[in-house]
């Protein structure tokens, strides 16, 4: 959820080390799923924006917008950030992407709202929400802007 002050805590806090030890090592992959919460207005916008600047470019350039996202949203403060969908316009447009069209087409609506739908079917009540698969299959799930120490032993737990 890109209007979340709790994805934001993790996205500053926890990621960034779990990014060193184990994303950028090779021993995770780590894939992002929508989950945007119905009263964050701009999260549903944003996470179109997020697909439709992917679409245009592949993963590389989903993570520049989803990264400019939650920098921009630190700019804003602590509480829940207020955006709007021509701010996050004008961020894609800062990136080098015209997401006009494709945003305001609705294009991935439905695919933002299937990642909410499958995330609220694994258990997720709120934001953020992990699902750390394991080498065998095993799912541990974590909820809440967690420390980095928490995806550490869930990971190991999980043989990363």
């Amino acid at each position: 959820d890109y209007q979340c002050p709790f994805c934001r805590r993790f996205f500053n806090d926890a990621f960034p080390e779990i990014k060193k030890q184990y994303i950028d090592t090779g021993k995770v992959k780590l894939v992002f799923r929508d989950f945007p919460l119905s009263f964050h207005l701009a999260a549903q916008p944003a996470a179109e924006a997020a697909e439709c600047v992917r679409d245009q470019g592949g993963d590389e350039d989903y993570f520049k917008i989803h990264d400019k996202i939650f920098e921009e949203q630190n700019k804003q403060g602590q509480g829940t950030a207020q955006f709007s969908a021509e701010d996050i316009k004008k961020w894609a447009k800062d990136l080098g992407y015209d997401i006009n069209n494709c945003l305001d087409s609705g294009k991935f609506r439905s695919e933002v709202q299937k990642d909410l739908n499958d995330a609220q079917a694994a258990g997720g009540q709120g934001t953020p929400y992990f699902v750390i698969i394991g080498k065998d299959g095993e799912t541990i799930p974590l909820s809440g802007a967690q420390p980095f120490s928490a995806f550490d032993s869930a990971l190991k737990a999980a043989g990363a």
